[in-house]
């Protein structure tokens, strides 16, 4: 097997990428979510109970809670964090150096940090899936930085530490779990528009966040939906398996086609980080041969080989065939596929029960576990055979260690995985070892293992619930309240958000599918509406002359639903149609006793005015100032800032790295100048890996190399 060191650089820089868009869109968010005069202030989430410090740190996993020892209060606590973790993050992504185990266990701890304190705004799955993805990066940065002689030529195994595959195979599973289990609960849901491929008619209209395309791709037929929906259910729920096919161009085949899935979902919806950190857990498919591989390598002699290998190449093909033609039946079979020759269409359906869909659940669910433990002993027994091949006895000492330490905490987050990933199938799930439970409980806090089970069902099939808020002076005449991101004017175009996630838009796309009793926040958000408060005004208006209000806070408030629709094609004018369902929230002004019977029972009140800090401490006085400097800037004005110029950070590191043309020099002058081996190189060759097909790597310059 190619080795797997470009995958893992890949992984940690597309790791460190996530983790910069998630602290710099949460820092814009900070003070109207969870400032003192946010909706659900932060200090409130962090009461002493009178505990040791350890077990209080334990219980409530955050740094936040050293933040007094700062001067500062919660909130400006989880701005620095933010800020830290933005330019930490930053760092990591443009300098190898920064790419280590410390570095990424800070940020996997900032990130955690946050979500303790986050409540609804961060109970997302994608922030499970980040923080269980960073953790994981902890395990597969390496402890120090590595120069650049020190690493393998061309994907050879020369060099590398045998533990170094263990923590990336998790990320291989990790990837299963998520997909696998994405697809398995659109029908386990027993959601009619899923069993009845009609999901997608519904999806781009309903889904939080559309964007442009969504309503051009609303619009194609409906056959094409239900045929985009059937490929849905092989990308998520037959392709997985092949994560861990023995065959290199299986793996691949299954890598390409989830990056097709994520790349469609990220033109399609404003998901913020969530399909970027998805295709980051995709860089486990890949390998050191294919990242490498340049055209000039596909003309080289190939050698006779030997009949073993011939015949092993001839079984891999045959393999393969069979795979694709298994696939390509199931497919036809499952989902009653028949081509309209008249009407140049493809007419798809189920043909299967949910009971025969339960029983197959059944029976493959611990199967794929044991297709896990498999893999996992595999890579085990790969490792134990590399540090076999180590030289010299303090090395191979050291390299024991590790390997035992890595492979250890390998196999038991592994176990750990066990437990969520069995929540799909009840009865699996209760024959589980109890051990495994019992770890798992152990360490849930930390989210170093999560279920998963995106799009569970279609929502809006009668069309799109939507909180609309209105203000009003006297009680008569109402002005409503258009949000930055969300569905309002139906005249707007859906805008391009990620990735950029507006918690507060996200938040009132759930509030809509029920009464707002089951949005306790929502009533935190009317209070500071009506008090003005220009933090929690910027969630909605970044810029806040164009909030309708800005001058003088509104003496009323209520909230209206709607149901929106996409405006069919033809209407130029308007993106979306609309009409009033019912009202949300009943009209209240300050001092209400309607509001204040909901404020005291979601325990909304402000009971103490937060703790007076210091004006004059320095750290304070500088994120005061950094909040001005960039409060003006849109959020995802500034996540694309971010990116754009570490896009060109990136270029000029090219540039300057460019190997230079030597000068041309008379025929063998150039072997004549060349310095001899060194006598412990031949040593070095012995350990390399041979290229595969006899081919030489030439075309490939170390300077390349990033």
């Amino acid at each position: 097997m190619a080795g797997s060191r470009l995958p893992r650089q890949l992984f940690l820089q597309g790791v460190a990428a996530v983790f910069m868009f998630a602290f710099a869109s949460l820092y814009t968010q900070i003070p109207g979510l969870y400032g003192a005069e946010g909706i659900l202030p932060a200090r409130k989430t962090l009461r002493p109970q009178g505990k040791g410090r350890w077990q209080q740190l334990w219980e409530t996993p955050t740094l936040l809670w050293e933040a007094p020892q700062l001067g500062l209060d919660t909130t400006q606590g989880l701005e620095l964090l933010s800020l830290l973790g933005t330019l930490l993050a930053l760092g990591a992504l443009l300098l190898r150096q920064l790419r280590t185990l410390l570095v990424y266990l800070l940020l996997w701890a900032a990130y955690l940090s946050a979500y303790q304190v986050g409540q609804v705004f961060l109970y997302f799955q994608w922030d499970s899936l980040l923080l269980e993805t960073g953790f994981l990066a902890v395990l597969v940065a390496p402890l120090r930085p590595r120069h650049h002689h020190k690493q393998a030529p061309q994907g050879g195994l020369a060099g590398a530490l045998p533990h170094e595959d263990l923590p990336f195979w998790l990320v291989r599973w990790l990837l299963f779990r998520l997909m696998f289990a994405s697809g398995v609960v659109k029908l386990t849901s027993r959601c009619p528009a899923w069993w009845g491929l009609t999901a997608l008619t519904y999806h781009y209209e309903t889904q939080c966040l559309p964007t442009p395309a969504s309503w051009f791709t609303h619009h194609l037929p409906v056959w094409l939906h239900k045929l985009c929906v059937v490929a849905t259910f092989l990308i998520e729920i037959a392709v997985p398996p092949l994560f861990f096919a023995p065959v290199r161009r299986l793996r691949l085949a299954a890598f390409y086609s989830q990056v097709l899935l994520q790349v469609l979902i990220i033109i399609t919806g404003n998901y913020n980080f969530f399909n970027l950190l998805t295709l980051v857990l995709t860089t486990a498919l890949l390998d050191d041969g294919h990242l490498t591989a340049t055209p000039g390598n596909s003309h080289c002699k190939k050698t006779a080989s030997s009949w073993p290998r011939t015949l092993l190449a001839v079984l891999s093909l045959l393999l393969e065939f069979a795979v694709y033609g298994l696939l390509a039946y199931g497919t036809v079979h499952y989902f009653g596929l028949e081509v309209d020759w008249e009407q140049h269409a493809v007419h798809s359906r189920t043909t299967f029960t949910f009971h025969q869909f339960s029983q197959w659940l059944k029976m493959v669910t611990l199967p794929t576990m044991w297709l896990g433990v498999a893999s996992l002993t595999w890579e085990l027994l790969t490792a134990l055979w590399r540090w076999t091949q180590v030289r010299g006895w303090p090395r191979r000492l050291c390299t024991a260690v590790q390997l035992l330490i890595f492979g250890t905490a390998t196999v038991a987050l592994f176990v750990i995985s066990l437990v969520p990933y069995s929540y799909m199938e009840p009865s699996t799930h209760g024959r589980l070892w109890t051990g495994a439970h019992r770890l798992f409980g152990t360490v849930e806090h930390l989210q170093l293992a999560n279920s998963y089970g995106l799009f569970r069902r279609m929502t809006g099939l009668g069309g799109r619930p939507e909180v609309v808020l209105e203000g009003s002076y006297d009680g008569h005449r109402w002005v409503e309240i258009e949000f930055m991101y969300k569905p309002g004017n139906v005249s707007r175009p859906p805008p391009i958000v990620a990735p950029h996630q507006p918690r507060l838009d996200w938040q009132m796309w759930f509030a809509a599918l029920g009464p707002h009793s089951h949005s306790p926040w929502f009533t935190g958000l009317v209070l500071r509406l009506l008090q003005g408060k220009e933090p929690v005004i910027r969630l909605i208006r970044n810029d806040v002359t164009k909030y309708p209000f800005h001058k003088r806070p509104p003496t009323y408030l209520r909230a209206q639903r709607y149901k929106y629709w996409f405006s069919p094609p033809g209407e130029q004018s308007q993106w979306w149609r609309r009409q009033w369902v019912e009202e949300f929230f009943p009209p209240v002004s300050l001092g209400d006793p309607t509001l204040d019977v909901l404020l005291r029972q979601f325990g909304l009140q402000d009971k103490s005015p937060p703790r007076a800090r210091s004006s004059s401490n320095t750290l304070a006085q500088a994120l005061r100032w950094v909040r001005r400097q960039l409060s003006p800037l849109e959020p995802s004005t500034l996540l694309w800032g971010l990116l754009a110029a570490a896009g060109a950070i990136r270029v000029v590191q090219a540039l300057h790295s460019r190997p230079h043309s030597p000068r041309s020099s008379p025929p063998g002058k150039e072997e004549k100048h060349r310095p001899a081996p060194k006598k412990d190189s031949g040593a070095a060759t012995k350990r390399a890996a041979p290229a595969p097909d006899n081919c030489t790597s030439s075309s490939q310059s170390p300077g390349r190399k990033k």
